[in-house]
Protein backbone atom coordinates (compact mmCIF):
# COMPACT_ATOMS: atom_id res chain seq x y z
CA UNK A 1 0.00 0.00 0.00
CA UNK A 2 1.56 3.40 -0.68
CA UNK A 3 1.22 6.88 0.13
CA UNK A 4 -2.20 7.27 -1.83
CA UNK A 5 -3.81 4.92 -0.45
CA UNK A 6 -3.00 5.89 3.23
CA UNK A 7 -4.93 9.85 2.51
CA UNK A 8 -7.22 8.09 0.66
CA UNK A 9 -8.71 5.48 3.33
CA UNK A 10 -8.22 8.35 5.55
CA UNK A 11 -10.84 10.49 4.05
CA UNK A 12 -12.91 7.65 3.63
CA UNK A 13 -12.62 6.80 7.71
CA UNK A 14 -13.67 10.43 7.83
CA UNK A 15 -16.23 10.63 5.97
CA UNK A 16 -17.96 7.72 7.53
CA UNK A 17 -18.93 9.58 10.48
CA UNK A 18 -19.96 13.10 9.55
CA UNK A 19 -21.72 13.86 11.97
CA UNK A 20 -18.82 13.49 14.32
CA UNK A 21 -16.38 14.50 12.29
CA UNK A 22 -18.29 18.11 11.66
CA UNK A 23 -18.90 18.61 15.22
CA UNK A 24 -15.42 17.67 16.39
CA UNK A 25 -13.66 20.37 13.51
CA UNK A 26 -16.24 22.44 14.55
CA UNK A 27 -14.43 22.44 17.51
CA UNK A 28 -10.99 23.65 16.13
CA UNK A 29 -12.60 26.11 14.29
CA UNK A 30 -13.85 27.79 16.88
CA UNK A 31 -10.16 27.60 18.92
CA UNK A 32 -8.40 28.55 15.86
CA UNK A 33 -10.82 31.25 15.00
CA UNK A 34 -10.59 32.95 18.85
CA UNK A 35 -6.22 32.48 18.79
CA UNK A 36 -6.79 34.36 14.83
CA UNK A 37 -8.54 37.29 16.41
CA UNK A 38 -7.20 38.02 19.16
CA UNK A 39 -3.29 37.77 18.00
CA UNK A 40 -5.03 40.02 15.05
CA UNK A 41 -5.25 42.60 17.07
CA UNK A 42 -1.34 42.97 17.58
CA UNK A 43 -0.75 42.35 14.15
CA UNK A 44 -3.27 45.53 13.46
CA UNK A 45 -1.72 47.82 15.95
CA UNK A 46 1.79 46.96 14.35
CA UNK A 47 0.31 48.20 11.25
CA UNK A 48 -0.77 50.95 12.43
CA UNK A 49 2.05 52.28 14.21
CA UNK A 50 4.01 51.58 11.02
CA UNK A 51 1.70 52.93 8.37
CA UNK A 52 0.64 56.25 10.34
CA UNK A 53 3.04 57.10 13.07
CA UNK A 54 6.09 55.79 11.46
CA UNK A 55 7.01 59.33 9.43
CA UNK A 56 5.20 61.72 12.24
CA UNK A 57 5.81 62.84 16.11
CA UNK A 58 9.18 64.42 17.18
CA UNK A 59 13.28 63.27 16.76
CA UNK A 60 13.29 63.26 20.37
CA UNK A 61 10.72 63.25 23.19
CA UNK A 62 11.40 64.81 26.77
CA UNK A 63 9.57 63.99 29.85
CA UNK A 64 9.92 63.05 33.89
CA UNK A 65 9.89 59.50 33.24
CA UNK A 66 10.28 57.46 29.86
CA UNK A 67 8.12 54.89 28.29
CA UNK A 68 10.40 52.03 30.13
CA UNK A 69 9.50 53.47 33.51
CA UNK A 70 5.88 53.82 32.49
CA UNK A 71 4.82 56.93 30.74
CA UNK A 72 2.28 58.98 32.40
CA UNK A 73 0.41 62.05 30.47
CA UNK A 74 -0.13 63.65 33.26
CA UNK A 75 1.74 67.37 33.47
CA UNK A 76 4.56 66.50 35.73
CA UNK A 77 7.63 67.83 34.45
CA UNK A 78 8.68 71.32 34.99
CA UNK A 79 7.98 73.90 32.35
CA UNK A 80 11.54 75.39 33.40
CA UNK A 81 13.13 72.34 31.82
CA UNK A 82 11.66 73.97 27.95
CA UNK A 83 14.09 76.99 28.57
CA UNK A 84 16.49 74.75 29.79
CA UNK A 85 16.68 72.83 26.58
CA UNK A 86 16.07 75.92 24.16
CA UNK A 87 19.27 77.25 25.98
CA UNK A 88 21.25 74.35 24.28
CA UNK A 89 19.37 74.40 21.17
CA UNK A 90 22.10 76.24 18.82
CA UNK A 91 24.86 73.59 21.01
CA UNK A 92 22.39 70.27 19.91
CA UNK A 93 20.89 71.30 17.11
CA UNK A 94 17.52 71.35 17.79
CA UNK A 95 15.12 73.51 15.52
CA UNK A 96 12.31 73.48 17.25
CA UNK A 97 10.98 72.77 21.10
CA UNK A 98 7.52 72.21 21.52
CA UNK A 99 5.60 71.92 24.70
CA UNK A 100 2.76 69.70 25.46
CA UNK A 101 0.54 68.57 27.86
CA UNK A 102 -1.77 66.00 27.61
CA UNK A 103 -4.56 64.80 29.45
CA UNK A 104 -7.57 62.14 28.44
CA UNK A 105 -11.39 62.80 29.02
CA UNK A 106 -12.70 59.42 29.96
CA UNK A 107 -16.08 57.77 29.76
CA UNK A 108 -18.00 54.75 30.00
CA UNK A 109 -18.92 55.33 26.65
CA UNK A 110 -15.74 54.84 24.75
CA UNK A 111 -17.07 56.21 21.68
CA UNK A 112 -17.10 59.92 24.40
CA UNK A 113 -13.82 59.72 25.61
CA UNK A 114 -11.03 61.70 23.73
CA UNK A 115 -7.10 63.13 24.22
CA UNK A 116 -6.89 66.49 25.43
CA UNK A 117 -3.31 67.95 23.56
CA UNK A 118 -2.13 71.06 24.20
CA UNK A 119 0.54 72.93 22.50
CA UNK A 120 1.85 76.29 21.98
CA UNK A 121 -1.05 77.99 19.65
CA UNK A 122 1.10 79.57 17.29
CA UNK A 123 2.41 76.72 15.18
CA UNK A 124 2.71 73.73 17.81
CA UNK A 125 0.13 71.60 15.81
CA UNK A 126 2.39 71.71 12.37
CA UNK A 127 5.89 71.20 14.86
CA UNK A 128 4.79 67.66 15.95
CA UNK A 129 1.67 66.68 13.51
CA UNK A 130 3.28 68.25 10.70
CA UNK A 131 0.81 66.19 8.29
CA UNK A 132 -2.53 67.58 9.89
CA UNK A 133 -4.27 69.49 7.43
CA UNK A 134 -7.98 72.16 8.57
CA UNK A 135 -10.96 71.07 6.67
CA UNK A 136 -13.43 73.07 8.30
CA UNK A 137 -12.58 76.65 9.99
CA UNK A 138 -8.88 77.13 10.97
CA UNK A 139 -6.50 76.50 12.76
CA UNK A 140 -4.53 77.85 15.79
CA UNK A 141 -2.63 80.93 15.44
CA UNK A 142 -0.96 82.79 17.87
CA UNK A 143 -3.20 85.28 18.34
CA UNK A 144 -4.91 82.41 20.48
CA UNK A 145 -2.79 82.20 23.26
CA UNK A 146 -4.68 81.35 26.52
CA UNK A 147 -7.49 81.70 24.40
CA UNK A 148 -10.68 79.43 25.07
CA UNK A 149 -10.82 77.74 21.51
CA UNK A 150 -10.13 74.32 20.35
CA UNK A 151 -9.08 72.55 16.59
CA UNK A 152 -10.59 68.65 16.58
CA UNK A 153 -9.95 65.84 15.01
CA UNK A 154 -12.22 64.52 12.71
CA UNK A 155 -12.97 61.27 14.54
CA UNK A 156 -13.87 63.04 17.97
CA UNK A 157 -15.89 65.33 15.76
CA UNK A 158 -18.53 62.84 15.39
CA UNK A 159 -18.42 60.54 18.34
CA UNK A 160 -18.67 63.65 20.21
CA UNK A 161 -21.11 65.30 17.75
CA UNK A 162 -19.73 68.62 17.56
CA UNK A 163 -18.62 70.94 14.67
CA UNK A 164 -17.54 74.47 13.99
CA UNK A 165 -18.81 77.11 16.65
CA UNK A 166 -19.69 74.30 18.92
CA UNK A 167 -18.63 74.34 22.99
CA UNK A 168 -16.55 71.92 24.31
CA UNK A 169 -16.52 71.77 28.17
CA UNK A 170 -13.97 70.68 29.62
CA UNK A 171 -14.88 70.55 33.12
CA UNK A 172 -17.84 72.43 35.23
CA UNK A 173 -15.40 75.79 35.18
CA UNK A 174 -14.24 75.47 31.29
CA UNK A 175 -15.43 75.56 28.04
CA UNK A 176 -13.87 76.31 24.96
CA UNK A 177 -15.01 76.93 21.28
CA UNK A 178 -14.67 75.09 17.92
CA UNK A 179 -12.81 77.00 15.75
CA UNK A 180 -11.65 73.86 13.15
CA UNK A 181 -12.16 70.67 12.17
CA UNK A 182 -9.24 68.23 10.88
CA UNK A 183 -9.39 66.21 7.54
CA UNK A 184 -9.47 62.98 8.50
CA UNK A 185 -5.59 61.82 8.20
CA UNK A 186 -4.87 59.12 10.51
CA UNK A 187 -6.23 57.05 14.11
CA UNK A 188 -4.46 59.51 16.45
CA UNK A 189 -4.78 62.47 15.00
CA UNK A 190 -8.37 61.96 14.12
CA UNK A 191 -9.23 61.36 17.58
CA UNK A 192 -7.13 64.43 19.02
CA UNK A 193 -8.79 67.70 20.50
CA UNK A 194 -6.08 70.50 20.30
CA UNK A 195 -5.80 73.31 22.41
CA UNK A 196 -3.85 76.13 23.25
CA UNK A 197 -1.18 75.19 26.10
CA UNK A 198 -1.82 77.67 28.66
CA UNK A 199 -5.82 76.98 28.38
CA UNK A 200 -4.96 73.17 29.15
CA UNK A 201 -2.55 74.12 31.61
CA UNK A 202 -5.02 76.23 33.43
CA UNK A 203 -8.39 73.64 33.29
CA UNK A 204 -6.10 70.74 34.75
CA UNK A 205 -4.52 72.98 37.20
CA UNK A 206 -1.01 72.25 35.83
CA UNK A 207 0.35 75.74 35.27
CA UNK A 208 4.04 75.60 35.60
CA UNK A 209 3.98 72.26 34.29
CA UNK A 210 3.96 69.96 30.96
CA UNK A 211 3.53 66.24 30.21
CA UNK A 212 6.23 66.30 27.58
CA UNK A 213 8.80 68.08 25.33
CA UNK A 214 9.18 67.64 21.63
CA UNK A 215 12.15 68.61 19.85
CA UNK A 216 12.89 68.95 15.83
CA UNK A 217 16.46 68.35 14.70
CA UNK A 218 18.27 69.67 12.30
CA UNK A 219 19.80 66.15 11.14
CA UNK A 220 17.43 63.78 13.06
CA UNK A 221 20.36 61.03 12.20
CA UNK A 222 21.63 62.51 15.42
CA UNK A 223 18.48 62.23 17.81
CA UNK A 224 20.19 59.26 19.65
CA UNK A 225 23.43 61.69 20.43
CA UNK A 226 21.06 64.73 21.41
CA UNK A 227 18.67 62.14 23.56
CA UNK A 228 21.59 60.76 25.88
CA UNK A 229 23.16 64.76 26.07
CA UNK A 230 20.01 66.16 27.57
CA UNK A 231 19.31 63.18 29.69
CA UNK A 232 22.73 63.65 31.04
CA UNK A 233 22.50 67.16 31.34
CA UNK A 234 19.11 68.24 32.59
CA UNK A 235 18.28 64.68 34.52
CA UNK A 236 15.18 63.93 32.90
CA UNK A 237 14.58 60.96 30.32
CA UNK A 238 15.02 61.89 26.65
CA UNK A 239 14.16 59.23 24.04
CA UNK A 240 13.91 59.25 20.79
CA UNK A 241 10.98 57.89 18.38
CA UNK A 242 12.53 54.70 18.05
CA UNK A 243 12.91 54.00 21.55
CA UNK A 244 8.78 54.72 21.35
CA UNK A 245 8.66 52.38 18.33
CA UNK A 246 10.46 49.50 20.41
CA UNK A 247 8.68 50.62 23.71
CA UNK A 248 5.07 49.65 21.67
CA UNK A 249 7.10 46.74 19.82
CA UNK A 250 7.42 45.25 23.19
CA UNK A 251 4.44 46.21 25.00
CA UNK A 252 2.88 44.49 21.92
CA UNK A 253 4.63 41.16 22.29
CA UNK A 254 3.97 40.80 26.10
CA UNK A 255 -0.13 41.57 25.25
CA UNK A 256 0.81 38.76 22.39
CA UNK A 257 1.65 36.58 24.74
CA UNK A 258 -0.96 37.00 27.12
CA UNK A 259 -3.73 36.64 24.20
CA UNK A 260 -2.37 33.53 22.97
CA UNK A 261 -2.45 32.42 26.71
CA UNK A 262 -6.23 32.42 27.01
CA UNK A 263 -6.86 31.02 23.27
CA UNK A 264 -4.01 28.04 23.92
CA UNK A 265 -7.36 27.05 26.38
CA UNK A 266 -9.71 26.79 23.48
CA UNK A 267 -7.01 25.04 21.24
CA UNK A 268 -6.41 22.26 23.93
CA UNK A 269 -10.53 21.47 24.10
CA UNK A 270 -9.96 21.24 20.86
CA UNK A 271 -6.89 18.90 20.29
CA UNK A 272 -9.30 16.88 23.36
CA UNK A 273 -11.81 16.49 21.43
CA UNK A 274 -9.68 15.28 18.12
CA UNK A 275 -8.19 12.72 20.19
CA UNK A 276 -11.41 11.80 21.73
CA UNK A 277 -12.97 11.32 18.08
CA UNK A 278 -9.54 9.33 16.45
CA UNK A 279 -9.54 6.89 19.51
CA UNK A 280 -13.76 6.07 19.21
CA UNK A 281 -12.64 5.47 15.56
CA UNK A 282 -10.01 2.71 16.33
CA UNK A 283 -12.08 1.00 18.60
CA UNK A 284 -14.56 0.85 16.37
CA UNK A 285 -12.87 -0.36 13.65
CA UNK A 286 -10.67 -2.42 15.38
CA UNK A 287 -12.00 -5.52 12.47
CA UNK A 288 -10.66 -3.06 9.55
CA UNK A 289 -7.82 -2.54 11.04
CA UNK A 290 -7.26 -6.45 11.62
CA UNK A 291 -8.20 -7.35 7.95
CA UNK A 292 -5.29 -4.64 6.98
CA UNK A 293 -2.69 -6.22 8.93
CA UNK A 294 -3.99 -9.08 7.64
CA UNK A 295 -3.56 -8.60 3.84
CA UNK A 296 -0.42 -6.95 4.93
CA UNK A 297 -0.11 -3.56 5.97
CA UNK A 298 2.58 -3.25 8.55
CA UNK A 299 1.91 -1.68 11.65
CA UNK A 300 3.56 1.58 10.29
CA UNK A 301 0.97 1.72 8.02
CA UNK A 302 -2.20 1.82 10.35
CA UNK A 303 -0.44 4.22 12.58
CA UNK A 304 0.55 6.39 9.37
CA UNK A 305 -3.55 6.11 8.42
CA UNK A 306 -4.53 7.33 11.99
CA UNK A 307 -2.16 9.82 12.31
CA UNK A 308 -3.49 10.92 8.63
CA UNK A 309 -7.18 11.17 9.79
CA UNK A 310 -6.04 13.33 12.91
CA UNK A 311 -4.19 15.68 10.57
CA UNK A 312 -7.35 15.87 8.11
CA UNK A 313 -9.42 16.97 10.76
CA UNK A 314 -6.99 19.85 12.20
CA UNK A 315 -6.50 20.69 8.86
CA UNK A 316 -10.30 21.02 8.09
CA UNK A 317 -10.65 22.79 11.38
CA UNK A 318 -7.72 25.34 11.30
CA UNK A 319 -8.54 26.63 7.64
CA UNK A 320 -12.21 26.99 8.34
CA UNK A 321 -10.71 28.75 11.64
CA UNK A 322 -8.75 31.09 9.32
CA UNK A 323 -12.21 32.04 7.56
CA UNK A 324 -14.01 32.20 10.44
CA UNK A 325 -11.46 34.46 11.90
CA UNK A 326 -11.26 37.18 9.01
CA UNK A 327 -15.35 37.52 9.85
CA UNK A 328 -13.90 38.30 13.29
CA UNK A 329 -11.37 40.66 12.23
CA UNK A 330 -13.67 41.87 9.56
CA UNK A 331 -16.29 42.92 12.74
CA UNK A 332 -13.72 43.83 14.88
CA UNK A 333 -12.46 46.29 12.22
CA UNK A 334 -15.71 47.70 11.51
CA UNK A 335 -15.97 48.84 15.28
CA UNK A 336 -12.82 50.31 15.56
CA UNK A 337 -13.00 52.33 12.37
CA UNK A 338 -16.40 53.70 13.77
CA UNK A 339 -14.66 54.51 17.24
CA UNK A 340 -10.72 55.72 16.47
CA UNK A 341 -10.85 55.43 12.22
CA UNK A 342 -8.28 53.05 12.44
CA UNK A 343 -8.23 48.93 11.32
CA UNK A 344 -7.31 47.51 14.45
CA UNK A 345 -6.54 44.09 13.68
CA UNK A 346 -5.06 42.61 10.69
CA UNK A 347 -4.35 38.77 9.31
CA UNK A 348 -1.19 38.58 8.09
CA UNK A 349 1.07 35.76 6.59
CA UNK A 350 2.49 35.06 9.48
CA UNK A 351 -0.10 34.78 11.31
CA UNK A 352 -1.81 32.57 8.67
CA UNK A 353 1.00 30.68 8.77
CA UNK A 354 1.16 30.07 12.78
CA UNK A 355 -2.71 29.65 12.51
CA UNK A 356 -2.35 26.37 9.98
CA UNK A 357 0.96 25.34 11.73
CA UNK A 358 -0.76 25.15 14.89
CA UNK A 359 -3.50 23.19 13.61
CA UNK A 360 -1.60 20.54 12.02
CA UNK A 361 0.58 20.30 15.52
CA UNK A 362 -2.54 20.09 17.18
CA UNK A 363 -3.67 17.01 14.98
CA UNK A 364 -0.27 15.34 15.14
CA UNK A 365 -0.55 15.39 19.29
CA UNK A 366 -3.95 14.43 18.87
CA UNK A 367 -3.39 11.66 17.20
CA UNK A 368 0.08 10.26 18.54
CA UNK A 369 -1.66 7.74 21.50
CA UNK A 370 -4.90 6.22 19.30
CA UNK A 371 -1.83 5.74 16.21
CA UNK A 372 0.14 3.92 18.76
CA UNK A 373 -3.01 2.13 19.83
CA UNK A 374 -3.99 1.16 16.57
CA UNK A 375 -0.70 -0.17 15.44
CA UNK A 376 -0.46 -2.83 18.28
CA UNK A 377 -3.60 -4.07 17.72
CA UNK A 378 -2.97 -7.95 17.80
CA UNK A 379 -4.10 -9.26 14.28
CA UNK A 380 -6.09 -12.75 15.40
CA UNK A 381 -8.28 -10.36 18.84
CA UNK A 382 -8.85 -8.13 16.29
CA UNK A 383 -10.49 -10.11 13.24
CA UNK A 384 -12.33 -12.12 16.42
CA UNK A 385 -14.22 -9.17 17.46
CA UNK A 386 -17.67 -8.74 16.19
Amino acid sequence: MNGKDLWTLAWRGLTRRPVRTLLTALGITVAVASMVVFLSLGEGIRKVFTAELGGIGPDVQVSLSGFSQGFAPSPNLPEEVVGQIRGLSDELGITAVTPIVVTVRGSLDVTQSAVLYGVPAGGGMGNVFPNARVAQGRALTGADQAGQVAVIGSKTAENLNLGLGSTLNLNRRSQVEVVGVLAPESGLVDSLIFLPIETLQAAEGAEGRVSTVALKLEDPRQSRAVADAITERLDVEAQTQSDFVSFVDRALRISDAVRFGISLIALIVGGLAVANTVMMGVFERTREFGTLRAIGARPGFVRGLVLAESLLLSLAGGVGGLLLGLVGIWGVNLYTQDLAGIDAAALTPRLTLLALAISLLLGLLSGLLPARSASRLNITEALGRV
